[in-house]
């Protein structure tokens, strides 16, 4: 029997992913066994069929939702066998259900009613008469004399007892698997959502452009619908299920009533529309709101993996000291400068904005601590006063024959960063906006390293985020994160706990102690010295061992993503023209994969190779971006200052902002910019599709 349902749990999996049968055993047997998701990625290829962590990802969702439906089957089993007769058709049904959905409506007649209407008149001894009237043999009258046998004191009066009967049936046809399932159907069709003015309804707030209007279920935007819920939950709107229920009452009429029925059928018609109107509609609205809920929440999470992804695979800026800057108005523009390692070497606090706009005060602090540091790029954060502080470094740059680049970055979270307690722990002894200004240089300078310090929900690159399932999308923003730093590699030696956490195998514990051991005992020298530090043992080791890096060492093994179990196979092709090796001959000489070979060799031609490095850079600019520079089919970078009905105005640097028009915002219908966009987001890439030099006009897409 276990095999069987083992067997099951493969084929519904085979047949979701291109995956084969033995790859799937391979890497179910892989997870049992506590192997990391981007350790059988990379150097279990062989066993997978070259599976990749999105994959992976993927299977291990599909795995975990089809064993969580295996458990739930015998659970149900075992519960209707509690309460009734378990049939063989029965437990056919069970067995042979694709869904949780399913399950349910299989269930529902069997759940126990204490507390409903249908479970008081069944405790009260009214199922004969349910009976009866189900099947309508009888007169009303002759039905009003049977019902005089049922009065008790919860039903005093036979009229009572019938209404009980008829509650019954009520919630027998609500539970009937059949016309629940023809009626979600009907309703995943044809029902619409319409949405009307709330209680806090505002004519000028964000919701104002829903109130009015009407959306088809089946047809409803996942990230519209986050919208209008928010505003449901705010009070400014109000939203029902509108559907036709005309054919469905024709259906009752025709199928539900026995051909033999006498006037009683009124009642059992009554009872059945009833079920209809006051449980299943209902209950059927609130599994839809359910299912529109779930299916948003998993784009809406989707979209902010891919964000989150692109953010941390932002190429890191080398051999550059920098200045970072958070601008600011009254109390001035932070400055902060990090060396090329990242270490913070000093501070300062200028004025080039309104009210002071101390031009040439601030170019002193700036001129000095750039030639006493050799800053060689500035980063300004693009939050409130970001134009004003781009100006004065442009203007600095017209005047001075040594230029400084300057570039601007999103500051989302830099604030959230600053008041944490990991960056009291890392400059106890500076004020929080100096510990911003050194987030701000520091996401140009190591993107990844710094960003994962950092709560993604607090970065700014996810719509509806408060809104959406919270398990569901702390487990997904941990994997991007996990997958994409495992891609890129780790150096052991300069690595903060807050980045080694992520290392396959390692977690918050373990980098924990590996920072208290290199504190304590200086560089690791090889790979293997990890298997020192207390508590990470040899599971642990093998799953971490190829993802991390050891960049001066003497053996260029140890600075690479090859595995220390392939080592020796890499150490006997360094003496190989890798350019000519047959891949399977030599795979069968190592006694290694083919698979692996290819990567070792990958490896040994580019040693310390970065994923990021084949990325954009992050673009430095000497000056303001002057309308003639731009052509149409160019790309900038801006950041969004505004948002009207028609579309929203973005920052590229120029003297009028460009505009997005709403058409040009998503690939998909929007019915309002705020659906995609917000004030202050940060848009690495923008198509310039429009220039209009005569009134320094420009449009922009997004598509």
């Amino acid at each position: 029997n276990s095999y069987l349902k083992m067997n099951r749990l493969i084929n519904n999996i085979s047949q979701s992913l291109s995956l084969k049968k033995d790859h799937i055993e391979n890497i179910i047997k892989l997870l049992e066994d506590g192997a990391t998701i981007p350790f059988i990625a990379r150097y279990r290829k062989e066993l997978t069929g070259g599976a990749d962590d999105e994959q992976l990802r993927e299977f291990e969702r599909l795995y975990t939702k089809e064993r969580n439906l295996l458990a739930k089957k015998e659970d149900i089993k075992h519960l209707i066998a509690e309460r009734a007769d378990l049939t063989t058709e029965l437990t056919r049904a069970i067995e042979s259900a694709e869904s949780m959905r399913e399950l349910e409506d299989i269930f529902r007649p069997y759940k126990e009613k204490k507390n409903t209407r249908a479970g008081v008149a069944i405790e009260a001894g009214l199922s004969p008469l349910a009976s009866l009237l189900r099947g309508a043999g009888v007169t009303r009258s002759e039905l009003l004399s049977h019902a005089k046998k049922f009065t008790s004191q919860t039903f005093p009066s036979p009229q009572d007892a019938i209404n009980g009967a008829k509650d019954i049936l009520a919630a027998e046809f609500a539970d009937d698997a059949k016309e629940r399932d023809i009626l979600r159907n009907h309703m995943m069709k044809s029902a619409v959502l319409v949405i009307k003015k709330g209680k806090e309804f505002n004519e000028k707030g964000l919701y104002a452009h829903f109130a009015g209007k009407s959306e088809r279920i089946a047809q409803i935007p996942s990230h519209r619908y986050l919208a209008i819920m928010r505003g449901n939950n705010e009070k400014e709107l109000s939203v029902t299920i509108d559907v036709s229920l005309e054919r469905t009452h024709e259906n009752i009429a025709r199928f539900k009533i026995p051909k033999e029925a006498k006037d009683s059928k009124v009642l059992l018609l009554e009872a059945y529309k009833e079920g209809l109107e006051r449980l299943l509609i209902p209950s059927l609205e609130r599994e839809i709101h359910a299912w529109l809920k779930e299916r948003s929440d998993a784009v809406a999470i989707n979209t902010f993996g891919k964000n989150l992804s692109q953010l941390l695979l932002t190429p890191p800026v080398t051999s550059k000291v920098l200045m970072g800057v958070d601008p600011g108005y009254v109390s001035g523009c932070k400055i902060a400068i990090i060396d090329e390692r990242g270490k913070f070497l000093d501070h300062g606090v200028i004025y080039p904005t309104k009210p002071k706009a101390d031009y040439e005060g601030a170019k002193r602090v700036v001129m000095s601590l750039t030639k006493r540091y050799n800053v060689s790029g500035i980063v300004i954060g693009n939050g409130t006063a970001s134009r004003e502080t781009q100006e004065f470094f442009a203007k600095l740059n017209q005047e001075m024959p040594a230029k400084i680049p300057y570039t601007v970055v999103s500051e989302s979270g830099a604030s959230v960063f600053s008041a944490s307690k990991l960056a009291h722990e890392e400059y106890p002894q500076l004020d929080v906006t100096i510990r911003g200004a050194i987030s701000i240089a520091a996401r140009v300078l190591d993107p990844m390293a710094t960003y994962v310090k950092i709560d993604p929900k607090s970065l700014g690159i996810g719509q509806y985020q408060h809104d959406v399932d919270q398990k569901l999308l702390a487990k997904r923003l941990h994997d991007v994160t996990t997958d994409l730093v495992n891609r890129v590699g780790v150096d052991i030696n300069s690595a903060s706990a807050s980045l080694l956490e992520y290392v396959a195998g390692i977690g918050a514990k373990l980098a924990q102690s590996i920072v208290a051991f290199r504190d304590e005992q200086g560089a690791f020298h090889t790979k293997e010295e990890l298997l020192k530090v207390k508590g990470l043992g040899k599971k642990a080791y093998e799953q971490a061992a190829g993802f991390i890096r050891i960049k001066n060492s003497s053996d260029p093994l140890q600075n690479s993503g090859i595995h220390p179990e392939s080592f020796k196979a890499a150490r006997a092709l360094l003496a190989c023209d890798l350019s000519t090796i047959e891949i399977a001959s030599k795979a069968k000489e190592l006694g290694i994969g083919e698979a692996t070979l290819k990567d070792i060799i990958f490896e040994l031609q580019k040693p310390g190779f970065d994923p990021r490095s084949s990325l954009e850079p992050i673009p430095f600019k000497e000056s303001l971006l002057d309308i003639s520079m731009l052509s149409i089919g160019s790309f900038v970078s801006g950041v969004v200052r505004n948002i009207t009905d028609f579309g929203a105005f973005v920052d590229i640097g120029l003297k009028n902002d460009g505009l997005i028009h709403i058409s040009k915002l998503s690939a998909s219908r929007i019915s309002h910019p705020l659906e995609v966009l917000g004030v202050n987001d940060y848009l690495p890439k923008i198509e310039v599709i429009s220039i209009d030099r005569e009134k320094n006009k420009i449009g922009l897409s997004l598509i």
